[in-house]
């Protein structure tokens, strides 16, 4: 039997109790003092989407505008995470069970090549492109490659504590950030010594992880906030309350707005990018996770609980699922005319 990802958190079995019984898959969107029912969502762009089936160890691609099954790329065993290059050219896939990473053509799905990797959970790109930083929940390990821009060279590993398991960085490319569930700490690393610089505790069972304008913030999935960190002072100095089981943090591309996923109270939040302070709540039930952003503004995310994927406005509210693989996790909009 295929081990399911409960080792992200302690909270596993009570994610699945509390899936069973949330709402059903209507979506609706509230401030600090309304809630309304979603209108209709806003067409969608075309492209191709990357949605992870942890459990039925496939990458499965999508078209947005029809939902419609384009292939379904077998991995061997678990895949979690992926990556697009930064030459937009292959989508990396870290297969963590099969110890393997998959090279993926970004609009087709194709598979290039196959790399063996140990253990390869979470992945990043410095903001340089010049360094892949891979962790390993499993294995306790932070691993450093030098990418050229085709291959990947193995530069050092980290023995970095227990359970690593998100990763994000400096702007300068110097440090990387990465979450420590079992530690309920953040570390910074410093990627040309690969020696830990410096950590921070932040709450129990920390999961996604943002730099974001000169701050670091980090889902905690062992409550229900998320945690600052000044970079300078090297301290957590604030909580935002966004729903237990916090967990995934991301940047929206088109506004700067911070978004993050609760799987335990099944809802996004929407930050404000400077204050930090919530600015509109998307209850969406089946466990949301992992995001992806499209061109026209549309937020995708898997919904790890459910076997299914939202397609999010966040300008009306509204939200349309579609049905997937088993235990979706990573997802990625491509779209068709890639930079």
């Amino acid at each position: 039997m295929r081990h399911f990802d409960f080792q992200e958190t302690r909270l596993g079995r009570r994610l699945l109790v509390g899936a069973a019984l949330a709402a059903p898959l209507i979506a609706a969107t509230r401030t600090a003092n309304s809630q309304a029912l979603a209108p209709a969502i806003a067409p969608r762009p075309s492209g191709s989407l990357f949605v992870l089936n942890s459990l039925d160890a496939n990458v499965q691609v999508l078209d947005p505008a029809s939902s419609g099954d384009q292939r379904r790329v077998p991995v061997l065993r678990e895949p979690h995470h992926l990556v697009l290059t930064p030459a937009r050219d292959l989508i990396l896939v870290g297969d963590s069970g099969a110890n393997e990473m998959f090279l993926l053509d970004p609009r087709t799905g194709e598979v290039r090549r196959r790399e063996p990797i140990s253990n390869p959970y979470n992945l990043g790109f410095t903001p340089d492109g010049r360094r892949l930083v891979v962790t390993s929940l499993r294995r306790n390990q932070v691993d450093i490659y030098g990418w050229d821009g085709a291959e990947m060279r193995f530069e050092g590993r980290l023995q970095a504590g227990r359970k690593p398991s998100h990763v994000t960085f400096s702007p300068d490319s110097r440090y990387a950030f990465v979450t420590l569930q079992g530690d309920d700490a953040a570390i910074a690393i410093d990627l040309d010594t690969r020696t830990e610089a410096w950590r921070a505790d932040v709450g129990r069972e920390p999961a996604g992880i943002l730099w974001h304008r000169g701050r670091i913030l980090v889902g905690v999935m062992g409550g229900d906030f998320v945690t600052v960190i000044d970079p300078v002072t090297r301290q957590a100095d604030r909580r935002i309350t966004v729903g237990r089981g916090a967990h995934a943090v991301f940047e929206a591309p088109q506004n700067g707005l911070v978004y993050v996923t609760s799987r335990v109270d099944s809802r996004i939040t929407a930050l404000d990018p400077e204050t930090l302070e919530v600015k509109r709540v998307h209850e969406i039930g089946g466990g949301p996770d992992c995001l992806t952003f499209d061109a026209d503004g549309l937020i995708w995310a898997t919904l790890r609980w459910s076997g299914r994927i939202a397609t999010l406005d966040p300008r009306s509210g509204a939200v349309r699922t579609t049905r997937v693989g088993r235990s979706p996790h990573g997802i990625l909009f491509t779209p068709t005319a890639l930079a």
